[in-house]
C-alpha cells in the first residue's frame, strides 16, 4: 500500500493500520504527534505538518490524562487545509511509557509507541543506580526496550570508567550500556549504531545530564536550545521544557557528520523524580531473581522485610543478591501496592458515586409522577 510505505519513515506499521480499520477510521487520514502545546497538538503525516485540536466531546469523555494525545501517537485526523486538523481518534498505542506525578494520583504520559529508551545519566552529581532501575522499571512495564547511558564520561579517568561500567553491568544484567560523551564524541558512533530506521527513540533522565547535547549530536547540528549546569548549585537547568520529536536523516557511511540510520528521538524534559504506578510488570521483569526467590518463601504474602523463612533475606545475608537491589525492590513493590491500593479505593468511590447519582435521579422521577 502507498500511503503504508510513505508513512513507515515516521514509524507507522501494520499494527497502527489494523488498529484503524478495526476502529473504523479507515475514511481518516491518520497522523503522529510530533509535539503538544496548550490547546493543540503538532501532527505530522505524508501530507505535510498540521496543528490539529481534540473536539470538545473528546475531552468531555475523557476519564483521565492517559485518554488525551501524547507525543508519539498516532491519531486519526479530519485535515481541514491551511495546516488545520481535527481530532478524530487516538490509535491504540503499542507500547508507553507513564509515571506517576510527584504527590499526585495522576499518570502522565512521557513518550507513546517507542521502541528503545536510552536512559542518561552523567558520571557526576547524577549518577544513582537506584534511579537507573526505576527508569528500567517504567520503560519494560510499558513494552520499551531500555539501553542504558552514562554519559560525560570525560570526567572520569579510564580506571573509574571501567569501574562505573563494570558496576552497571553487574547490576544490569541483559541490558545494554553506552558510555558517551559530547565533549570529546567518545561513544557517539556506538550511540548512533544502536538507532535503525522507522524506529522511536526515547532520551530520559535528569535535567544536565546531555539528553539534549546527545540529539544535537544525532541530528548533526544543534537543533535543539542547551544549557551549561548551573555553578552554584550543580544541578541541570531544564533547557528542554516540552517534548518534542525528531526524525533523523540517514547518511551514506557512518562517517558523515549526523549520521542516523534515519531514526526518529523523542527528547524529554528533565524529570527530578520518577513516580512508579501501575509497573508491577516492569518490576518483575527487571527484579526477576528476587522474584524467584520470593516463590520460595515461607508465607505467601511474604513483604520480605522481617519475617522468617524468607528466602530473599536469607540470598541477601548470604550476599547472593546485591543489598541496594533488593531495597530498591522492597522500595519500589511498596510505591506499586499504594498506588494499586489508592486506585481500588478511587474505583470504589466512583462506583458509590455513580449508585448516588442513579438513585437520586430515580427519587426525582418518582416525585414527578
Amino acid at each position: 500500500m502507498k500511503r503504508m510505505d510513505e508513512l513507515e519513515k515516521f514509524g507507522y506499521s501494520d499494527f497502527f493500520e489494523t488498529s484503524r480499520a478495526a476502529a473504523g477510521l479507515a475514511d481518516f487520514s491518520v497522523g503522529r504527534v510530533t509535539a503538544e502545546f496548550r490547546g493543540g497538538y503538532k501532527v505530522v503525516n505524508q501530507n505535510g505538518e498540521f496543528v490539529a485540536k481534540i473536539t470538545g466531546k473528546q475531552m468531555f469523555g475523557a476519564v483521565s490524562r492517559e485518554d488525551f494525545p501524547a507525543v508519539g501517537d498516532w491519531l486519526a485526523i479530519e485535515e481541514l487545509g491551511e495546516g488545520q486538523a481535527v481530532v478524530r481518534g487516538i490509535l491504540p498505542r503499542r507500547t508507553v511509557i507513564k509515571r506517576k506525578y510527584s504527590n499526585k494520583e495522576d499518570i502522565q504520559i512521557i513518550a507513546a509507541n517507542v521502541d528503545v529508551a536510552f536512559v542518561v545519566e552523567s558520571v557526576d552529581r547524577d549518577y544513582n543506580l537506584n534511579r537507573f532501575e526505576r527508569y528500567l522499571a517504567i520503560a519494560r512495564d510499558g513494552g520499551v526496550t531500555p539501553v542504558i547511558v552514562l554519559n560525560k564520561i570525560d570526567l572520569l579517568s579510564e580506571e573509574e570508567i571501567r569501574a562505573r561500567q563494570e558496576e552497571l553491568q553487574n547490576r544490569f544484567e541483559g541490558v545494554g550500556v553506552v558510555l558517551t560523551s559530547t565533549a570529546s564524541e567518545v561513544g557517539l558512533e556506538e550511540l548512533k549504531n544502536h538507532i535503525e530506521s522507522g524506529k522511536t527513540y526515547c532520551f530520559l533522565g535528569s535535567s544536565g545530564v546531555g539528553k539534549s547535547s546527545l540529539i544535537n549530536k544525532l541530528i548533526g547540528e544543534a537543533v535543539i536550545k542547551t544549557e551549561n549546569i548551573g555553578e552554584s548549585t550543580g544541578r541541570g537547568k531544564h533547557a528542554t521544557t516540552s517534548r518534542e520529536m525528531y526524525f533523523l536523516q540517514a547518511q551514506r557511511s557512518l562517517g558523515e557528520v549526523g549520521y542516523s540510520g534515519g531514526g526518529i528521538v523523542i527528547d524529554n524534559p528533565g524529570m527530578r523524580e520518577v513516580g512508579v504506578a501501575d509497573v508491577a510488570g516492569g518490576i518483575e521483569d527487571l527484579f526477576e531473581v528476587i522474584v524467584a526467590l520470593a516463590k520460595k518463601c515461607k508465607y505467601v504474602d511474604c513483604t520480605h522485610t522481617r519475617e522468617p523463612g524468607c528466602a530473599v533475606l536469607k540470598a541477601v545475608r548470604a550476599g547472593k543478591v546485591d543489598e541496594n537491589k533488593y531495597r530498591n525492590y522492597v522500595g519500589l513493590k511498596k510505591e506499586v501496592e499504594f498506588y494499586e491500593m489508592n486506585a481500588l479505593e478511587r474505583r470504589r468511590k466512583d462506583r458509590n458515586f455513580g449508585k448516588m447519582v442513579k438513585g437520586a435521579k430515580k427519587m426525582l422521577r418518582e416525585m414527578e409522577e
